[in-house]
């Protein structure tokens, strides 16, 4: 009779381990897909914030432009906006 349940111990001790291998090559599988998904969404991400970047220089440049046309066409509106924006810039940031 202790025969019989060591037998059933070891047998049932040999089930557990086979279920946790199992088990864990299963999470390693799932550790490698996740992994993979990760790489792809991290190019996408990168790629996406390329052009964003691109997006916003582009834009700087127009608005730069811009600027530059407006100072020359109104040379004293342009120095009196520059004076304002100063002015304010320098009462914002002031420590009084």
């Amino acid at each position: 009779m202790a025969t019989a349940k060591k037998q059933g111990s070891e047998a049932e001790l040999e089930a557990s381990k086979e279920s946790a291998r199992e088990a864990l090559d299963k999470l390693l599988e799932a550790k490698e897909h996740f992994r993979h998904a990760a790489e792809i969404a991290g190019l996408d991400v990168k790629a996406e914030a390329l052009d964003q970047l691109v997006k916003g220089k582009e834009k700087a440049d127009d608005l730069t432009s811009t600027a530059i046309e407006y100072a020359k066409d109104k040379p004293a509106q342009a120095l009196a906006i520059a004076f304002l924006g100063g002015y304010v810039l320098s009462k914002l940031f002031s420590r009084n």
